[in-house]
């Protein structure tokens, strides 16, 4: 296992992508399971942080890093995938009714601008949000378990 956490970051990131992209394909454009992707790589990018001793701050420095890189990736990924949609805001003829999205907001037009602010702005951080929470959690259990710090011991909240 300890092979899995010593693995060039170029084979990490190159096996993060094709999953990343299976995760897109599998709610066929719309990134819920990129979000939910979010919380066992924080986990591995938290593990991946704790492989060698460092100081708290320098831990939480890097999973930052890592869980914005990802998120960057995702947002890139959904820019390419949904940015092409943005032309037809301003097409008269373009038939937003008919695009196949939820009209939540009553209008076409605002329901496909709040589809698109979803879509490519808003679903990133959530997946950033996701692999922050993933990683700290897992720090967290890896921290209390390297203090030796038992249920017993623990006083009251």
């Amino acid at each position: 296992m300890h092979n899995v956490f010593t693995l060039r970051i170029r084979w990490v990131l190159a096996i993060f992508a094709f999953l990343d992209l299976v995760c897109v394909g599998l709610g066929m454009g719309v990134p819920i399971f990129c979000i939910l992707f979010g919380l066992p790589v924080g986990w591995y990018i938290a593990l991946r942080v704790t492989t060698r001793p460092r100081q708290v701050g320098q831990m939480l420095g890097k999973v930052l890093a890592g869980a914005a890189l990802t998120s960057t990736f995702t947002f890139v990924v959904m820019g390419l995938l949904w940015g092409r949609c943005v032309v037809m805001l301003f097409d008269p003829l373009a038939d937003l009714a008919n695009f196949g999205i939820p009209l939540i907001l009553y209008d076409p037009t605002a329901s496909f601008i709040g589809w698109l602010v979803l879509m490519i702005l808003i679903s990133p951080f959530l997946q950033l949000l996701m692999t922050l929470f993933g990683a700290h959690l897992t720090l967290l259990w890896r921290l209390r378990r390297g203090a030796g710090i038992g249920e017993e011991r623990v006083g009251p909240a």
